[in-house]
């Protein structure tokens, strides 16, 4: 699946997604009435397709691109056990994976600490797993988002002050 299928599959399969986009990255966060101030504007899940950020990934070869999700800490720890917190001088976690990796779900190489995770160009190996990922990452945004408008709703049932 190249990064404009998995791109088109994240905003017609789940609703409420807003696409921001940055030097050809596109950030995907669940705001479906498009409140959110910038300060909770955070994605859950991302498609990185270059180096702009870090080269761990090698994501400077032709077609290459990393999704990166971000997933409950009960599914992380399942996975991968207890997220790691050691970080080399380039900011990278010791992870213990090859984040250069095709198709192989690892943990993220600078968010692993709070439950992301990472695919380089998923295809048959892990695209199912990503797509479940994806679901339970959207699910996750829907509830933080839930939980936010609850808080700020007035007793009128109207928009966030």
């Amino acid at each position: 699946m190249s990064a404009t299928e998995l791109r088109r599959y994240i905003c017609e399969t789940f609703d409420g997604v807003e696409v921001l986009e940055n030097l050809g990255d596109a950030f995907f966060i669940y705001d479906p009435e498009r409140i959110l101030p910038p300060t909770r504007r955070l994605p859950f899940a991302t498609i990185v397709a270059g180096d702009h950020y870090d080269s761990v990934s090698g994501l400077d070869r032709p077609g290459a691109y990393r999704v990166n999700i971000g997933l409950t800490k009960a599914t992380y720890v399942r996975r991968f056990g207890s997220p790691p917190t050691r970080r080399d001088a380039d900011g990278v976690l010791d992870t213990g994976y090859d984040h250069a990796a095709v198709d192989t779900v690892v943990p993220h190489p600078h968010y692993a600490s709070q439950y992301w995770v990472s695919v380089v160009n998923p295809g048959p190996a892990t695209l199912d797993t990503v797509r479940e990922m994806l679901a339970e990452a959207h699910a996750l945004a829907a509830r933080k988002y839930a939980r936010w408008r609850a808080r700020r709703t007035g007793a009128d049932g109207g928009r966030p002050a």
